[in-house]
């Protein structure tokens, strides 16, 4: 079956609150509206507004009230409108919600999902196009995850639902229109990462909304011969080193892409440890790829800032040429 993103994401939802009477919804716009990008669209009309709950704007309420109702029993999935929204419930999140289950000794889980639409590429306005998910992968006790094709949306986000921990998932939002096949019968582990593209020259790791661009590019260094290989994370805390390393093995090098800042951005996390663990195995060093160290620009100028093929390819040049 062929459908969008924000389809694949809707019956996934639709079949966690199927699956499970103590899966709620709740979020700003959620109910009536269906959400801002209509993620949620029918499902209040279906389960109800018990369970598809319209909440006032206030993250850290919205979060807050998801802990307690974790913490009796329910499986609360949190929809935070924008990337740049979630900082009011940053103390809900990195206190409370990611500390709950440590501090009790495990006797209390938080399985809360929180749902947050990121990345850029929108030609939206201030606060409605960041990339906010080292804050989160820093965090320990919070796993966070990124799909990047309709079938991870719609396989991710029930085994999202299904975690006892809690989980941040990043949505990335100009591909919600984008159309691919979902398979019901071929879920992935969520902490496993994939190869979307064979190659044997350079590895390519990306994640969420870097991944198409990361293949596009990888289809245009092909047409100038050279073979890239892309891996999507698809989750961050805890990430996949072994499929990283595996394929790092193979080419020698690697090229890290994400949209948010350079500097302290994931692929500096990559980075340090493919250099530190693979160090004999690399023909060059880890080269990244991001974008700058300034605040999201505005929306005539973002095309110039989120890593393109350009970019990505003059890094895969740049590690070729060692």
């Amino acid at each position: 079956m062929t459908v969008s993103m924000v389809k694949a994401l809707n019956d996934g939802l639709r079949q966690a609150l199927s699956d499970d009477p103590q899966v709620l919804l709740m979020g700003e716009d959620i109910g009536r509206l269906g959400g801002v990008f209509r993620v949620t669209d029918g499902l209040r009309k279906e389960f109800g507004d018990l369970r598809v709950v319209d909440t006032p704007l206030g993250e850290a309420g919205i979060v807050g009230a998801a802990i307690g109702l974790a913490m009796r029993g329910y499986r609360p999935v949190c929809e935070i409108q924008f990337d740049g929204f979630v900082y009011p419930a940053a103390n809900q999140i990195i206190t409370q919600l990611a500390k709950l289950r440590h501090r009790s000794a495990g006797r209390i889980s938080l399985p809360v999902v929180i749902r947050i639409p990121y990345g850029g590429g929108i030609g939206s306005i201030e606060h409605h196009s960041e990339s906010p998910e080292t804050y989160f992968a820093h965090t320990a006790g919070l796993k966070v995850v990124t799909c990047s094709t309709p079938n991870d949306a719609f396989h991710m986000i029930q085994q999202a639902v299904a975690e006892d921990d809690p989980v941040v998932f990043l949505e990335p939002k100009r591909h919600y229109w984008t159309k691919g096949e979902v398979t019901p019968a071929s879920a992935l582990p969520l902490e496993q990462a994939v190869i979307r593209r064979a190659g044997t020259d350079v590895t390519l790791i990306a994640y969420g909304p870097s991944v198409p661009v990361a293949l596009e590019a990888a289809d245009v260094a092909a047409e100038e011969g050279r073979s890239v290989e892309v891996v999507d994370l698809r989750s961050l805390s805890p990430w996949d080193v072994t499929t990283v390393r595996a394929s790092v093995h193979r080419t020698g090098r690697a090229v890290v892409v994400h949209e948010a800042a350079f500097s302290h951005g994931f692929g500096a996390e990559v980075a340090a440890r493919l250099q530190d663990e693979e160090f004999h195995f690399l023909e060059a060093p880890v080269v990244r790829v991001a974008g700058y160290d300034t605040p999201y620009p505005p929306s005539r100028l973002e095309s110039d800032w989120l890593p393109g093929v350009d970019r990505i390819l003059n890094a895969v040049d740049r590690s070729l040429s060692y």
